[in-house]
C-alpha cells in the first residue's frame, strides 16, 4: 500500500459508506483533516457560502450546462441518448465545480495556497484557474507519464501561474501524483489547503467532493423532467476513475428508478475487480496482488488511470444500487470518433468510455431497445487530440 496509509485516527468511523470510507492518515495530518471537516460543515450550512459558490458556478463556470439530445447516435443505436454537457463548463470539464467550492473553502479557512494532484490535467487546470481567480498560488503534482501525454494541459496550468511538479516514482501516473500531493500536505498543512480532485481520500473529501459535484445530477434531473414523459431516464451512465463526475451525477438520481451505471477503464477497474483495502486515506476497493499490494492501473485515459474507486462507489456496488462495467482503450477511442462524427461533439477519452458502453450494450438486455439513457460527458476531447491522432484509424 501507499506509504501514506497508516492506522486510522479517532475519526475513522466518520464519513463511512457502509464498510468503506473513514480517515486513515498519518498522525500529523489528523488536525488538518479535522479542520477541513469542520470548515466544510460550517460552510455548507452557511447560506452566504452557498450563495457565493452558486454565483461563481453561474457567472464564471457557465452553469447550468446543457442537456443535449444525440438524435443521430440514438437512431443508430435504437435507444434515446441524452448528453449532460460538462465539457461545456469553464476549463472544459466537471472539475471546476468541485475546485471552486474547495478554493472558496480554502480562503474561508485562511489558507495561503493550494496543493492538488492531477491525472488527465483537468483537475490541475481547474485548480490553477481557481487559484488565479482567488489569488491562491497553486502547486500541482502530476505523474511524469501524464505530463508527457497531457502536455497541452501542463502548458495551460503553467500559463495560469501554477507550479507543475512531475512525479517520477512508481507508475508515474495519478496514484503516485496523489501520494506525493498528500505527502507534501503533511509538511505544509498549516499554510496550504489540499484540493482533492475526486471522491477519494480521507474524510471529509469523498463526501465533500460529491456534494460540490452534486450540481451535475441535480441539474440533469430537472432537465430530464422537462424533456422526458417519464421525467427520469431509464439509465444514467458516467465514466469512473476515482469517480467524482459519476458521484455527482448519481446523487441527482439516487431517489429515482433510474439504473445507475459506472464505466471504468478495463485496466483500472477497482469497482469491478478490486478488493477491500486502504489507500490515500480511506478504505475502498483497489486492484491488489496476492500479497495485498496495490497493482498498477492502466488506461489510455489519464483520468481513469487509477487502481481503485471512491468509497461511495464501493458501497453503491455492494448495495446493488449502481452497476459497474468496463470499456477498453480501443473501444473508447472508437466511441470518441463515433460521437464526433454522429453529433459533432468530441468527448474526452475518459467520457468516451461511458459512450463506448452505451454503444456496446444498446439493444441487449443490459440496455434494451427503446430505453432512454443519460450520459455525462465529463470533459471535452481537446486535450486528447495527440492521443487520438496516434490511435484513431481515420
Amino acid at each position: 500500500m501507499s506509504s501514506i496509509t497508516v492506522a486510522p485516527d479517532a475519526g475513522h468511523l466518520a464519513g463511512r459508506f457502509g464498510a468503506y470510507g473513514g480517515r486513515y492518515v498519518p498522525e500529523s495530518l489528523v488536525p488538518a483533516c479535522h479542520a477541513v471537516a469542520d470548515a466544510f460543515a460550517g460552510a455548507w450550512a452557511d447560506p452566504g457560502f452557498r450563495g457565493s459558490l452558486a454565483g461563481l458556478l453561474s457567472a464564471y463556470a457557465g452553469r447550468p450546462t446543457p442537456l443535449t439530445p444525440a438524435p443521430r447516435l440514438s437512431a443508430e443505436l435504437g435507444v434515446t441518448v441524452l448528453l449532460k454537457r460538462e465539457d461545456l463548463a469553464h476549463t472544459g470539464s466537471h472539475k471546476i465545480n468541485n475546485v471552486l467550492g474547495q478554493a472558496l473553502l480554502a480562503r474561508r479557512m485562511g489558507r495561503a495556497r493550494l496543493i492538488a494532484e492531477t491525472g488527465a490535467g483537468m483537475h490541475g487546470v481547474a485548480t490553477a484557474t481557481a487559484g488565479a481567480l482567488l489569488g491562491l498560488p497553486a502547486r500541482v503534482f502530476m505523474g511524469e507519464r501524464d505530463v508527457e501525454r497531457q502536455a497541452h494541459n501542463v502548458f495551460r496550468m503553467r500559463l495560469l501561474g501554477a507550479e507543475v511538479i512531475p512525479v517520477t516514482t512508481g507508475s508515474r501516473t495519478l496514484k503516485d501524483a496523489t501520494s506525493e500531493a498528500m505527502r507534501h500536505w503533511v509538511t505544509d498543512a498549516g499554510e496550504a489547503y489540499y484540493c482533492a480532485g475526486s471522491v477519494i481520500g480521507p474524510h471529509p473529501y469523498p463526501t465533500m467532493v460529491r456534494e460540490f459535484q452534486r450540481v451535475i445530477g441535480e441539474e440533469a434531473r430537472r432537465q430530464c423532467a422537462a424533456e422526458l414523459p417519464a421525467a427520469v431516464p431509464d439509465y444514467v451512465v458516467a465514466c469512473v476513475g476515482g469517480g467524482s463526475n459519476a458521484a455527482g451525477t448519481f446523487a441527482g438520481f439516487a431517489g429515482t428508478a433510474a439504473r445507475l451505471v459506472g464505466v471504468e477503464a478495463e485496466g483500472g477497474s477497482g469497482a469491478c475487480r478490486g478488493e477491500a483495502g486502504v489507500l490515500h486515506g480511506s478504505q475502498s476497493l483497489f486492484l491488489q496482488d496476492e500479497h495485498g499490494q496495490v497493482k498498477e492501473a492502466h488506461s489510455i485515459a489519464a483520468g481513469l488511470d487509477y487502481p481503485g474507486v471512491g468509497p461511495e462507489h464501493a458501497y453503491l456496488r455492494d448495495q446493488g444500487r449502481a452497476r459497474y462495467v468496463t470499456a477498453g482503450d480501443a473501444e473508447a477511442i472508437a466511441a470518441a470518433v463515433r460521437l464526433a462524427r454522429a453529433e459533432g461533439i468530441l468527448p474526452a477519452i475518459e467520457s468516451a468510455h461511458a459512450v463506448a458502453w452505451v454503444i456496446r450494450a444498446a439493444g441487449t438486455p443490459a440496455l434494451p431497445a427503446g430505453s432512454t439513457v443519460l450520459v455525462t460527458l465529463s470533459g471535452r476531447g481537446d486535450k486528447d487530440v495527440t492521443t487520438l491522432m496516434a490511435q484513431a484509424r481515420l
